[in-house]
């Protein structure tokens, strides 16, 4: 039997009794339709996730009872980092929620040369929530309890040159250098670099290989911006990850 999933932004102790906040009381209300005494589980974010009893609900509050710790999902061995191209359209939400299912640890959009024309704040801070609506299902789908970082949108140049982690820093272009088995293992942190429609411009290529980038090639294939994403994480998890560990 299918055991719902919601994120809730505060801490969780066994035999607390808490009052949702409008939107996971939305989503338990109309969307998963839950009826009284129905059971679910709920994680904070941070890794933390328990067992969960719907404890009242009406149309003006809906209210819950925090069961056990639910031991939840490890965490990939490797934090990822996905610098993404902000893509036109809808591509930029297929790629967080795959990049979620695949054990990303934090997004950082970018405003390349080849991305989609730049929004105001306003119409920024809106896209910036719904992203942020896109990672929590993704979560709350995939059974991880802990939610990526999304980071506010970067212009490129300015990224590039700021003091980044320590760790693999890998560039995906389809006349890369090298293919991710080449690579020596990481030890710390990645972070993969991929361009929006259209790729990585050349000036950029030129950027990212000077300041460390491996740039690497996926194939004898052009990818897809939101594909690339995607097959690059799979290919690090079955190569340093924990394809290689789990079930």
């Amino acid at each position: 039997m299918h055991i719902p999933r919601i994120l809730l932004r505060e801490p969780l102790a066994t035999g607390k009794i808490l009052v949702l906040d409008e939107q996971p009381a939305h989503h338990v209300r109309r969307v998963l339709r839950l009826r009284l005494g129905a059971a679910l589980r709920v994680f904070d974010g941070q890794g933390s996730e328990h067992e969960a009893i719907l404890h009242k609900i009406d149309r003006t509050q809906v209210m819950i009872e925090i069961g056990a710790t639910i031991a939840s999902i490890a965490e990939p061995p490797h934090a990822i980092t996905l610098a993404q191209g902000i893509p036109r359209g809808d591509r930029m939400d297929f790629t967080l929620q795959k990049a979620v299912e695949l054990g990303i640890s934090t997004i950082q959009p970018m405003w390349m040369q080849r991305s989609r024309k730049k929004l105001d704040e306003t119409q920024m801070q809106k896209r910036t929530r719904h992203w942020q609506g896109v990672l929590i299902s993704a979560c709350e789908q995939s059974g991880r309890a802990t939610l990526p970082e999304l980071l506010a949108p970067a212009d490129y140049h300015r990224w590039l040159g700021s003091d980044r982690v320590d760790g693999l820093h890998i560039m995906l272009h389809p006349d890369g250098e090298y293919t991710l088995p080449e690579l020596e293992r990481p030890r710390g942190r990645i972070v993969l670099l991929v361009g929006p429609e259209g790729g990585i411009s050349s000036e950029e290529t030129t950027l990212a290989t000077q300041s460390g980038f491996f740039s690497v090639r996926l194939g004898p294939r052009i990818l897809r911006t939101e594909t690339a994403a995607m097959a690059a994480l799979a290919g690090m998890q079955a190569l340093w990850g924990d394809y290689r560990t789990s079930g």
